[in-house]
């Protein structure tokens, strides 16, 4: 008999620390365009599926209020832990004399995209970073709507992945994903997903949106070929595969990293791209 398929929340659990230090941060660029095409001063903000709170950060100083809502209790543990230390440093800033600016406010909660526990017309932008994947858009497209007020935005970003670094390095990565991809369905380890390709379009056609459309901001962040193993090892599939008892090789992690520390052995660009899909209530 088959075991059970992991869902998305188990899919990511244990390896929350080694996740937040691989994984991109999001470039300040995602919060000011979506703050923009808000158009709404310091907004409310609801940071769904949160993580570790990468993607949390960014509207410090641009919301007036975020609530960061994620599943998971590691993630949530190392979210709450960000949180804190950013506000330590805001407190040690004005302690020392230097303005601060205006202090937005931040929660952290459990909850899910399909049931945020949240009361109706909250928000003015309800964005998702790295998780609209993993949710059930029937549910949880109407369930962001209601949070929504009229005239807020649903926005949902993603980076392209990996990032571009070096040719060869970028073709092993290829090979190391779709190895990796047949390894997963073979073992029918992966959850059910939407892919994210389709967002926009499952905005558009949910009929909850007057307007919907999809840009592209750019991000440089440096590492070298270990960081880039350590992105590959921040993905849930391949945790779940080795922990399956799936081997390096067998997935190509093996070649990869043979790759990436021989073409990358000291620090240099990694180039992200982050597609970023706003559609307003």
């Amino acid at each position: 008999m088959t075991a059970p398929r992991p869902d998305a929340v188990s899919r990511f659990t244990g390896f929350a620390d080694a996740y937040d230090s691989a994984r991109p941060r999001p470039p300040a660029e995602v919060a000011e365009v979506i703050a923009q095409w808000c158009g709404r001063p310091r907004p409310d903000v609801v940071d769904l599926g949160a993580g570790t709170g990468l993607s949390t950060v960014i509207w410090d100083g641009r919301a007036g209020s975020v609530t960061a809502i994620e599943p998971s209790a590691d993630m949530r543990g190392i979210l709450a832990g960000r949180i804190a230390a950013l506000e330590a440093d805001r407190a040690a800033a004005e302690d020392g004399g230097t303005p601060a600016g205006a202090a937005t406010s931040f929660t952290v909660t459990t909850g899910t995209a399909e049931d945020t526990g949240l009361p109706d017309g909250s928000a003015d932008i309800v964005a998702v970073s790295q998780a609209m994947h993993w949710f059930d858009p029937a549910r949880a497209l109407p369930e962001i709507a209601r949070v929504l007020r009229p005239g807020g935005v649903a926005a949902a970003f993603d980076c392209d992945w990996p990032p571009c670094t070096d040719w060869e390095t970028d073709a092993a990565y290829a090979a190391f994903e779709e190895q990796t991809r047949a390894v997963d369905v073979a073992r029918e380890l992966q959850p059910p997903r939407a892919e994210k390709s389709g967002h926009l379009g499952r905005m558009r056609a949910s009929g909850l949106f007057r307007f919907a459309t999809e840009i592209a901001v750019h991000s440089q962040q440096y590492g070298d070929g270990q960081r880039l193993v350590d992105v590959a090892l921040s993905q849930g599939g391949v945790v779940a595969l080795l922990k399956a008892g799936a081997t390096e090789d067998e997935m190509g992690l093996t070649r990869l990293r043979e790759v990436a520390t021989r073409r990358i052995p000291e620090p240099r660009p990694f180039w992200w791209t982050y597609r970023i899909r706003m559609a307003v209530r």
